[in-house]
């Protein structure tokens, strides 16, 4: 498989897909000239084998080509690489066509001709929008709507959410990182009427106040540099299905304001228009934050949390539903075996209580991810306690000492020692040695089977001397 040259300097990397010889080189000469490191291919099928091999951070791809075309291609990476960025390039003709990919889940698209001040926009928007969860793993797909679970507490919000579906109120998702709020926004998507509409979802703190305003009202032509055509914006695309708003806490004043007015009117305007839209969008949105504090300090309006707070809804932390650890350490050994090529897996009894015995400050997506590090690095299909127990150790010791404290109520202790430290290290090299091994050197796969984005996996590489 033949590659256009790429830049000599490392920067971010991007895979640019288009079977025009002199669209492809001219947009990624622009790229190259960004500062970005490009490489090209020709077709869909080179460019799924170039993300099996590489590490790149955004791909952008030609909506219609011969063989497989653009959405298809899509629809591959969603499901092979989720949180890669994708963006499509299309004509002025095909416009509705690029619209429903990012429907379904395109990060963005490229008009052509292209414009540089443009290209160089929308490119460092959507890089900025993944960096935010590049290194936080999924939660695998689970049954009923994504959750699952039987204590008290989890039933609790699960018949909130079953309630609030069938109406059209805000709902505002409460509690820890890694409890689940977007599997419960999507869980109630799933449930209401609005079911066949699309979910779009935008991460708040993931950009900045200029580019949040644009990717929420999207903008005319002309309404900035750069802006050589008119874009729809995440308000316009959720049209009659749920809009998403993960982390609405971070968002500025101005921006509050503008939100207030959708979330009242059901109206927005474009930013450099002064054309009103009418939208009917149904608003979930999500945070962490202390928002009744944030109202009495002045950094949040206090009629858009009122507005928001209509069906509020806390997820509980894991260590409030600690029945449900068996379930779920099983259920994700047994689907996360399936992921990582592992085939049929089961855990002992033994391990199992260990590892409920533990405080998972990360909560589900933390007891995920270590499951997946015992599914991959087990040497037999059975996961037993001494194994589990290795695994643990290898956890660094500041983080678990942390834990351990912030569960107890115990005054915080000393240091770790560098001895201890040091072995972190070194289980942590043997870790990655070992994946490289098993992947017979493939990087992308290697990634893939600890459990980490391929580009933690190469900074790993570089800290450890490896690459």
């Amino acid at each position: 498989m033949a590659k256009d040259p790429v830049s000599t300097e490392r920067g971010q990397s991007i895979l640019v897909v288009d079977d025009d010889t002199s669209v492809r080189r001219v947009l990624a000469a622009l790229l190259v000239q960004g500062g970005y490191d490009v490489s090209g291919v020709g077709s869909g099928e080179e460019a799924l084998a170039a993300l099996d091999t590489g590490c790149f951070d955004l791909v952008i791809s030609d909506l219609r080509m011969r063989g497989m075309d653009g959405m298809a291609l899509l629809a591959v990476i969603v499901a092979r690489h989720p949180g890669l960025p994708v963006m499509m390039l299309t004509a002025h003709g095909t416009v509705p066509l690029a619209v429903a990919a990012m429907r379904s889940g395109a990060a963005d698209f490229l008009l052509k001709p292209f414009d540089r001040e443009e290209i160089l926009f929308v490119v460092d928007k959507a890089l900025r929008a993944s960096s935010a969860n590049r290194d936080a793993p999924p939660l695998p797909v689970l049954h009923g709507g994504g959750i699952i679970g039987r204590a008290p507490a989890l039933l609790e919000v699960l018949q909130v959410i079953r309630r609030a579906a069938t109406g059209t109120a805000t709902v505002l998702i409460r509690g820890e990182s890694g409890t689940g709020k977007e599997l419960a926004a999507r869980a109630l998507h799933d449930a209401s009427p609005r079911r066949d509409g699309p979910f779009v979802s935008l991460h708040c703190a993931a950009l900045p106040e200029n580019l949040l305003e644009s990717e929420l009202f999207g903008y005319e032509k002309g309404a900035f540099t750069g802006a050589v055509a008119r874009k729809p914006g995440r308000v316009e695309l959720a049209d009659g299905g749920t809009l998403f708003l993960d982390e609405i806490g971070d968002i500025s004043p101005g921006t509050q304001v503008k939100l207030l007015r959708v979330l009242q009117e059901k109206t927005f305007e474009r930013l450099g228009s002064t054309r009103t839209e009418k939208v009917d969008v149904r608003f979930v949105a999500a945070t962490h934050r202390d928002l009744e504090s944030m109202t009495v300090e002045g950094t949040f309006r206090e009629d858009l949390f009122y507005r928001l707070n209509v069906v509020p809804v806390w997820m509980p932390p894991l260590r409030e539903r600690r029945e449900d650890i068996d379930m779920l350490v099983r259920h994700f050994c047994s689907t996360l075996a399936r992921t990582n090529g592992r085939g049929s897996m089961a855990i002992t009894d033994q391990a199992v209580a260990l590892l409920r015995s533990e405080p998972w400050r990360g909560n589900v997506r933390e007891l995920a991810n270590f499951v997946e590090r015992l599914v991959v690095l087990s040497p037999s299909d059975t996961i037993d306690a001494e194994h589990a127990a290795r695994e643990l150790a290898r956890v660094p010791v500041a983080k678990r000492t942390a834990a351990t404290t912030r569960e107890s109520g115990a005054e915080s202790g000393a240091s770790p020692l560098a001895a201890l430290e040091a072995r972190r290290r070194d289980g942590e090299r043997d870790e990655i040695l070992n994946a490289l091994t098993r992947a017979a050197d493939n990087r992308a796969l290697a990634a893939r089977l600890l459990g980490v984005s391929r580009r933690t996996l190469y900074n790993k590489l570089r800290e450890h001397g490896l690459s």
